[in-house]
């Protein structure tokens, strides 16, 4: 059963390749959806797929690649995400 999520990821996330972690965990997961940098310094990350695998990226957006620092990971899974084939950067 495909699930929803849409997750804004604060703290030290811009500038250091999260976008680009966040698309090689969605695929690796097997999610789809996309990453984008909001003006505000944060992260949102909107994904659609089987609800256990948005378990596990939300898992590894609070963790993060190294050099980001993530103070927070706000999720929400009622979130309806757009119809998307693959996972990419906006």
């Amino acid at each position: 059963m495909r699930a929803g999520l849409r997750a804004i990821v604060r703290g030290r996330v811009q500038g250091v390749g999260f976008r680009m972690f966040v698309v090689r965990e969605a695929h690796r997961l097997g999610l789809a959806g996309y990453t984008r940098n909001l003006p505000d310094g944060t992260v949102e990350v909107l994904a659609t797929g089987d609800a256990a695998n948005l378990d596990q990226l939300v898992l590894r957006l609070e963790q993060g690649p190294p050099g980001a620092r993530v103070d927070a990971v706000v999720a929400d899974r009622s979130a309806a995400v757009p119809d998307c084939e693959g996972f990419g950067i906006r």
